[in-house]
C-alpha cells in the first residue's frame, strides 16, 4: 500500500485526525506506525463497538500494528462493575476479551491481528509507566484536570473524588508508555489525546520519536459516536452551543439499557428493539435509523438492501447514506421498512458475536457480567 493510499484508509469514516499533517509525515517517515484503542470494562458491548472496530479493520488493512487496552484501573477509578478491581480485572480478561474480538470478526477482521493489553500488566512493577504519569502531570495543571473529567461520562464542574483527576493524566501516560503514535478513540476522548499532544514536546520520559529521531507528537484519530435507539428527553433539538451537549446526551450508552442495542443480542430481540427505536421524519441528522445506515452499514457494504414483498413495491437497493436519507425526507421510504432493513442487516453482521457466546462457557461470562451490574 502507497503511503497516500495508507493515510486515506487511516482517515475514512472518521470525524477528525489531529493533525492530517502530523499522519501524512508519521506515514513517510518510514515510522512503525502503533495504534491503540482503550475501553472501559463499564458494562455489556453494544453496537457503537462495531464503529470503532470497523475502524481498527481500516487501521489493520493499513498494515498498522494495532493494540486494544482493556483499561481495567480506568474502570476501578470510575466507580464501575462496583469498583472491584478483582471483579474488573476478571470481566476484561474473560467477557470483554472475548466480545471485542467477536466484535472485530463481525466487521469482516481476523482476531489474531490484534494486541490486547490489560492495564494491570502495563503498570505492574513498571517504574517507567509510573515515571511517565508523573512527567504527564507536571507538563499540565491542576485546572486543566478537572475540565478533562468529560472523558470519565462526567460533567466538568461536577464534585469528583481526587482518583477521578488522575484518570485523564493516566490515559495519556497509556500513550507514552506504550510507545503509541496513533491514538484512536471517539470524539468523547477527545480532550485527553489534546492533552497528550500538548505534552509531546515536553516529555522527558517516554518520548515519542520517529524513526530518524525526531520527537513526535501522536496522531489522534477520532471516529463518530453512535446515536442510542431512544428518542431524546427534550425535542426538537436545540440550536447554537447547546447543539453539542444534545448530541453527546443521544449517543448510545452501556448504563443506558433503553438506548443500546448489544452486540449478542438475539435475532428477535434486534428486531424488537428497532421496531421501537426513535425515527423521526423531519430531522435525518438526529435520526438513530439513517445515523446506522451510515456509520454501520455502510462502514462496510457499499450497498443497502431492503427486502419488501412485490406487492409493497419490491426490494429497495441503495448506494449511498445518502440515496437513503434523500428517500426517507421525501416520503419515498417509510419508516417501517427503513427499520426493517436496518434489523435484517444487524441480525446477519451480528451472527459472529452470537456464536461466540452460544458456547455454554462464554455465556456464562455473560450471564455473570449480567448479575453484577444488577447489584
Amino acid at each position: 500500500m502507497s503511503d497516500a493510499a495508507t493515510v486515506r484508509k487511516i482517515t475514512r469514516n472518521i470525524e477528525e485526525v489531529l493533525t492530517h499533517d502530523d499522519l501524512e509525515r508519521l506515514v513517510t517517515s518510514g515510522t512503525p506506525l502503533r495504534h491503540y484503542i482503550g475501553f472501559e470494562i463499564s458494562g455489556k458491548i453494544h453496537l457503537g463497538s462495531l464503529v470503532c472496530m470497523s475502524k481498527v479493520r481500516d487501521f489493520v488493512d493499513a498494515g498498522v500494528d494495532c493494540t486494544i487496552f482493556l483499561a481495567d484501573w480506568h474502570t476501578w477509578i470510575n466507580d464501575k462493575l462496583g469498583g472491584d478491581p478483582d471483579t474488573i480485572k476478571r470481566v476484561a480478561g474473560g467477557y470483554f476479551r472475548l466480545g471485542m474480538k467477536a466484535t472485530f470478526e463481525c466487521v469482516g477482521g481476523d482476531p489474531s491481528k490484534l494486541r490486547f493489553v490489560l492495564g494491570s500488566d502495563l503498570y505492574h512493577h513498571s517504574d517507567a509507566y509510573w515515571s511517565t504519569l508523573i512527567d504527564v502531570a507536571k507538563n499540565t495543571t491542576l485546572a486543566r484536570m478537572q475540565r478533562s473529567i468529560t472523558i470519565l461520562g462526567r460533567k466538568e464542574g461536577e464534585s469528583v473524588d481526587f482518583a477521578k483527576l488522575i484518570y485523564p493524566p493516566m490515559q495519556v501516560a497509556d500513550i507514552f508508555s506504550m510507545g503509541i503514535n496513533i491514538a484512536h478513540a471517539g470524539m468523547d476522548q477527545r480532550k485527553a489525546h489534546v492533552i497528550a499532544r500538548d505534552v509531546a514536546s515536553k516529555m522527558k520520559i517516554s518520548p515519542l520519536m520517529s524513526e530518524d529521531g525526531h520527537r513526535l507528537k501522536p496522531v489522534c484519530v477520532h471516529h463518530p459516536l453512535l446515536l442510542g435507539l431512544r428518542k431524546p428527553a427534550t425535542w426538537p433539538p436545540p440550536e447554537g452551543a447547546a447543539l453539542a451537549d444534545f448530541w453527546a446526551a443521544m449517543k448510545m450508552s452501556k448504563s443506558d439499557a433503553t438506548s443500546s442495542l448489544f452486540i449478542h443480542d438475539s435475532p428477535d430481540e434486534i428486531r424488537a428493539k428497532v421496531r421501537k427505536a426513535f425515527c423521526p421524519p423531519d430531522y435525518p441528522d438526529f435520526n438513530p435509523m439513517l445515523d446506522w445506515v451510515r456509520k454501520l452499514v455502510f462502514a462496510r457494504d457499499d450497498e443497502f438492501r431492503i427486502e419488501r414483498k412485490v406487492e409493497h413495491g419490491g426490494d429497495l437497493r441503495f448506494a449511498s447514506p445518502e440515496e437513503v436519507t434523500d428517500a426517507y425526507s421525501s416520503g419515498a421510504l417509510h419508516a417501517a421498512d427503513l427499520k426493517n432493513g436496518v434489523a435484517e442487516w444487524l441480525v446477519a453482521a451480528l451472527a459472529p458475536a452470537r456464536a461466540a457466546f452460544t458456547h455454554p462457557e462464554n455465556r456464562a461470562l455473560l450471564e455473570e457480567l449480567e448479575q453484577l451490574l444488577k447489584k
